[in-house]
């Protein structure tokens, strides 16, 4: 049903508060996206029983479809994360534009960006949320929308070539169909899966590949199909207490960690302080890039024994050099305002690993810290390594991904 019991006048006075909310923040920094954002009810693209507190909490999205385990398959994105992705797409009036990732709402959102002279189509894998979408669409008067069900790895039928493309799932590579259907010039916006970490990136095509533009922290459902990607898990000792999730391949001899949680864990703190609202942005991005062992570190809660102590069990920047792990903690300081960063490290080499990382945080302060991002570039698979260059280079299945820091 998509008639929501909820007083109209209710719902738009919510819409303007958020709208309001998120301009005074910068995430919406145009009039155009402004505008359209108000003017689409977001209720009536969520599922009925969704309480409009929830519907317009301006950071949380709305789940529309879950699996038989509780895992999320779709959403309605976080007003939030709408604002950012619609600002970094730059749609304006008579373009076409290709969504990956259906829902209703953000192509409703894109029919208006676009207006009577454009063309825009969203696509899914899921024929369940496609068919739903397209029936949210068609009743609130977005029947112009093309709506297909397809694996978006592949080209899109009678689709041609596009200005921009948004993606709105999480994806790990980028196909050679997305670059392929994009004209010369044309704009990618995607949440990108890189050594774990995810940024919605703004790109564009220069000739061969994709250069970014802009690149903000966030977090997305992660895409179906033949591009979905499953982090790798080593279990420590061989145990399910303590994992290390990796983007890109597991280390290559990770029966060299079984004993290392036998062994004292070293502890220090390394004087790094943020404050407790300042993004981690660049701070991850240069753990990432430094670290070839760079990883995620997550504790099962009921089997925790205390042989490691992250804040949060669920997600801890960690990483792994031969026989040793180490991973980040924090704790407040006196002021009460910032907190400082240490390092703990287990393994023969516990205290030479964690100076290491102690070495590479104060390098983030002193050079990169309030800084821009890296600059990150998407080139097909098949280059080689003298046509690429970076400070990183990932290597996917499609395609070849290299971060490097702008010159100072």
């Amino acid at each position: 049903m998509t008639d929501v019991t909820v007083d109209p006048d209710e719902a738009a006075q919510l819409r303007t508060e958020i709208i309001d909310q998120l301009r005074g923040e910068d995430w919406i920094t145009s009039p155009e996206v402004e505008t359209v954002m108000k003017k689409v009810p977001r209720e009536r693209f969520c599922p009925a029983d969704t309480p409009l507190e929830k519907v317009y909490d301006p950071y949380s999205a709305v789940f529309t479809k879950v699996d038989e385990h509780g895992v999320q398959l779709s959403s309605v994105s976080a007003p939030q994360i709408q604002a950012l992705m619609l600002e970094q797409a730059e749609v304006r009036r008579g373009m076409s534009v290709l969504e990956i990732g259906s829902g209703g709402l953000n192509a409703a959102y894109l029919a208006e960006l676009v207006g009577p002279g454009g063309e825009v189509t969203t696509v899914d894998i899921d024929p369940e949320v496609t068919g739903r979408a397209a029936r949210l669409l068609a009743e609130n008067g977005y029947g112009q929308v093309r709506v297909v069900t397809a694996d978006a790895a592949e080209p899109i039928p009678d689709l041609g070539k596009v200005d921009v493309i948004m993606v709105t799932a999480g994806a790990w590579d980028i196909p050679p169909a997305w670059t392929g259907q994009l004209k010369p010039g044309g704009r990618l916006v995607v949440p990108l899966r890189m050594r774990g970490l995810t940024r919605s990136i703004a790109f564009t095509l220069v000739g061969d590949h994709l250069e970014s533009e802009s690149a903000t922290i966030c977090g997305f459902v992660p895409m179906q199909g033949s591009t979905g990607h499953q982090e790798q898990l080593l279990l420590v000792n061989g145990t399910p207490e303590i994992g290390l999730r990796f983007d890109d391949g597991l280390p290559a001899e990770p029966s060299k960690l079984d004993n290392a949680v036998t062994m004292p864990r070293y502890e220090m703190w390394t004087g790094v302080t943020i404050g407790l609202r300042e993004l981690l942005d660049t701070l991850q991005m240069h753990l990432a890039i430094s670290l070839p062992g760079f990883c995620i570190m997550a504790v099962d809660e009921d089997l925790d024994t205390g042989i490691v102590a992250p804040v949060n069990k669920g997600y801890a920047l960690a990483a792994v050099e031969d026989d040793t792990f180490a991973y980040l903690v924090t704790r407040r300081t006196e002021d009460n305002k910032h907190v400082e960063y240490g390092v703990h490290a287990l393994g023969p080499h516990a205290q030479q690993f964690a100076e290491k990382i102690a070495d590479h945080l104060r390098d983030w302060e002193a050079n990169r810290r309030g800084g821009p991002s890296p600059v990150i570039r998407v080139h097909p698979a098949d280059t080689p390594d003298d046509q690429i260059g970076g400070d990183q280079v990932i290597d996917k299945v499609h395609s070849r991904i290299s971060l490097s820091w702008p010159a100072a």
